[in-house]
């Protein structure tokens, strides 16, 4: 079984490969590594994606974690697949490659965004006077359930919260989803990216949200 585990550690020569050592202890084999955010209190914050042996726990992670001096555990779910935001780029020329047709190019972008960005799925709507439309959607998004909620302006990428944005629609954030949300600037489209089961996007994680959404409004204009 694999597992996403989002750490913070101290900003150290060696505290990654002491924490390596700590889950090569029970057995945890590492798939990837990327580094999410450097914070400015001597931390940083890496998503790891972990392979456990069949009948290991879950909690050995936590354990593992624990015999690290200074590092702490931000959340863990279950994962598939790998970590590397670097291909975005890649990303990125595949949705360009798509760009003389909208359609096709905003069904390539919901495709391929969650796995760029560590989500779940990703939904694009066009905010017109009638409200947000649904015009493209990730498999794992939620159903459209046909509404057509007003969204207030938006300017630029930000986290989305159920208790302050009462037009979200509740199939959005069940199973304890987090979301953020970024216009595809020069367009009248927005991106909302959802995590089942979190963690929080970050502040760097929503910034690099919002840069795609200006690369990709740049490419549909």
């Amino acid at each position: 079984m694999s597992y996403l585990i989002r750490v913070s550690l101290p900003d150290v020569p060696g505290s990654l490969g002491q924490l390596a050592e700590a889950f090569g202890m029970v057995d945890a084999d590492i798939n990837s590594v990327d580094i999410v955010e450097t914070g400015t209190d001597g931390t940083v914050t890496d998503d790891i994606v972990v392979s456990l042996p069949t009948g290991v726990m879950v909690d050995t992670l936590i354990t593992a974690v624990a015999a690290v001096d200074g590092a702490e555990v931000d959340s863990i779910r279950p994962f598939t697949g790998r970590v590397d935001r670097r291909g975005q780029i890649q990303m990125l020329a595949k949705i360009a490659a798509q760009t003389r047709n909208t359609a096709k190019t905003l069904d390539e972008l919901v495709r391929v965004v969650p796995g760029a960005v560590t989500s779940s799925w990703a939904v694009v709507l066009r905010n017109g006077e009638g409200g947000l439309e649904r015009v493209a959607a990730s498999p794992a998004a939620p159903e459209d359930d046909g509404s057509t909620p007003q969204m207030p302006p938006l300017d630029g990428a930000r986290v989305l919260q159920p208790d302050f944005d009462a037009w979200l629609p509740a199939s959005w954030s069940q199973l304890g989803t987090a979301l953020t949300m970024t216009p595809l600037h020069g367009t009248d489209l927005v991106l909302v990216v959802g995590r089942v089961g979190g963690p929080d996007f970050l502040a760097s994680e929503v910034t690099e949200i919002g840069d795609l959404g200006c690369i990709v409004g740049a490419m549909l204009r």
